[in-house]
């Protein structure tokens, strides 16, 4: 039999198992970095930028988180009227623990706290989430597109295949309805509950969508855009190659292979996205572009943690 003391170490491995295994892999990762490049190297790179257009990006990412929270503020008018606050420290628990866990494992966090906070149940909150995440993954991949339609060799029939992809999200929106309807017929009666939750968690209506759909937009323009002039600050060139390097980096994080705390797998989403889009070539054109992903990546860690840190004298809720 396992002693108490034994049982104890067990059950605090098993509870805190993630967090363990992040902080190792992001202390390798430090690690491998000064290795192969050196923390000072790095760091120079920061430097050389100076101090002014760094701030000035932090400042633009972490307004993006903002913008999030009022997303999420306007699919549940209702339940989070006059917490603003307390839902945008929420969002940002929630995005650290997105950005720190592996697998995405973190994306599981958003329907605890919205239950636990507004009472919001968990399948209506995770049907909220996956729309939300569906519209980001859409607003990526319509970006990236732009680029390719751009070089396609027959641009007519590359910017029609965009176009229809642009306004999948209608045609989704436009057929739930009936598909939630054949839903309902099939399941029995124990799932109509469920299913009942999951079409409380889409937009109420076309203006609803709509407002939803645009505020995904415009939050990731400017994250990318953002990204985007930061990466051609440190020597990524052409411009289109940082952008390029930008919406990689970016779609690396709403991807389900997503390491902790993205070590690796969004710098190699950077230096990816870049290379794609016409990036320089040559040793020392991509060793630059390895570290300008990296410090890149160290510029959206930095940003999520300074959002956290904002959100969290905010505090919880007030029970009435």
């Amino acid at each position: 039999m396992n002693s108490p003391v034994g049982a104890s170490r067990q059950s605090w491995f098993a509870r805190n198992r993630m967090t363990l295994l992040t902080v190792v892999i992001v202390a390798a990762y430090a690690l491998f970095i000064e290795w192969f490049w050196g923390w000072s190297s790095i760091l120079a790179q920061w430097a050389a930028v100076g101090v002014l257009p760094i701030a000035i990006a932090l400042v633009l990412l972490t307004s993006t988180y903002f913008l999030r929270t009022w997303r999420i503020l306007d699919y549940f008018p209702r339940e989070t009227s006059g917490q603003f606050r307390t839902l945008f420290r929420v969002t940002q628990i929630h995005n650290l623990l997105n950005i720190m866990l592996p697998f995405r494992s973190g994306e599981t966090s958003f329907p605890l706290l919205m239950r636990t906070e507004f009472g919001i149940p968990l399948a209506r909150g995770t049907s909220a989430l996956l729309v939300m995440r569906l519209l980001d993954l859409h607003a990526l991949l319509a970006a990236a597109g732009i680029g390719l339609a751009s070089e396609a060799g027959n641009g007519l029939i590359a910017w029609i295949i965009w176009a229809a992809f642009l306004v999948l999200p209608v045609a989704a929106f436009i057929v739930r309805k009936p598909l939630l309807r054949f839903g309902f017929k099939l399941a029995p009666k124990k799932a109509q509950g469920f299913l009942a939750e999951i079409e409380n968690g889409l937009p109420v209506d076309g203006i609803a969508f709509a407002r939803a759909w645009a505020m995904t937009a415009v939050n990731w323009l400017v994250k990318v855009l953002v990204l985007a002039w930061a990466l051609s600050l440190m020597g990524v060139l052409p411009l289109a190659a940082s952008f390029g390097g930008a919406l990689g980096g970016e779609l690396s994080s709403v991807l389900p292979v997503h390491a902790p705390g993205g070590v690796g797998t969004y710098p190699a989403g950077i230096t990816a996205g870049a290379v794609a889009f016409g990036a320089l070539g040559g040793k020392e054109a991509l060793a630059a572009l390895a570290q300008a992903s990296i410090n890149a990546h160290l510029l959206i860690i930095v940003s999520a943690l300074t959002g956290t840190a904002i959100s969290l004298p905010f505090g919880r809720r007030r029970q009435l």
